[in-house]
């Protein structure tokens, strides 16, 4: 925040638009930039249809932002697709604005599994109005720092939540901030991986494939733990409400 306030304001450079890849295949325009986003499409609707299976705790406000964070995903695929068929500032707006609530979202749950649901509501009643509100004052004002704030704020915050506060699937969202880490520093190398692949696939294409990884992390620890939010108690830091043990065996022993 401090950083926001200090700094003049930052417009989006036009240099952007210009991807190393510019192929067209099956008449898809930036054919690779365009088809890599499938997989947020895929594994956003893996999430929603996951999270319709579990019970009894779907209805919660925590299964809510799940939902948001999966459906976010899939707008994702979409508005991105739709900015790599013509990259311009426009376009680009469609493909920020559903980022910015999966990033809105995303910080919310973790909050609702680690701190408690009262808090994780909280956070979301102003953090979403906000992160859509930060892409929509770039397109009127073409100032990015706020935007910016909200994409990287959580890349900042999130390893102090997972390291001081207790919850459920820790190695997944480790693992997930790791991958979308890499998604950005491919980002930055795409030229240079287009052309140390030989054409192949450029590093703004990995980067769409490394940041689907990272949603997947969040779907594999949501199918191993469920939705389990934080369930403050007496004693300090709360206590974790999980859901029933799919094997009623190893329940009876303690596991």
């Amino acid at each position: 925040m401090l950083l926001l306030l200090l700094t003049p304001p930052l417009s989006q450079s036009l240099d952007y638009h210009d991807f190393a890849d510019h192929r067209t295949l099956l008449g898809i325009a930036n054919a690779v930039d365009v088809l890599t986003n499938l997989p947020f499409v895929l594994v956003g609707l893996v999430g929603l249809r996951l999270l319709q299976k579990i019970a009894p705790a779907a209805d919660s406000p925590l299964a809510g932002m799940y939902r948001v964070f999966m459906a976010g995903l899939i707008l994702v695929g979409v508005g991105s697709g739709w900015y790599h068929l013509h990259p311009d500032n426009d376009s680009l707006f469609w493909d920020r604005l559903p980022m910015a609530a999966c990033f809105a979202s995303f910080c919310s749950l973790v909050v609702c599994e680690r701190v408690g649901e009262t808090a994780g509501l909280r956070l979301c009643a102003w953090l979403m109005p906000l992160a859509l509100a930060s892409v929509q004052y770039w397109r009127w004002l073409d100032d990015l720092r706020p935007y910016l704030l909200i994409q990287f704020g959580p890349l900042l915050v999130m390893p102090f939540v997972l390291l001081f506060r207790r919850g459920p699937g820790t190695l997944w969202l480790w693992l997930m901030l790791l991958c979308y880490g890499l998604a950005k520093v491919l980002e930055m190398n795409d030229r240079a991986l287009f052309e140390l692949t030989a054409g192949w696939m450029s590093g703004h294409g990995f980067k769409h494939l490394m940041a689907a990884a990272a949603a997947s992390m969040l779907v594999i620890k949501l199918h191993l733990v469920g939705v389990t939010p934080q369930d403050p108690g007496p004693e300090a830091g709360g206590r974790v409400r999980v859901r029933a043990a799919k094997n009623p065996a190893r329940s009876r022993r303690g596991h």
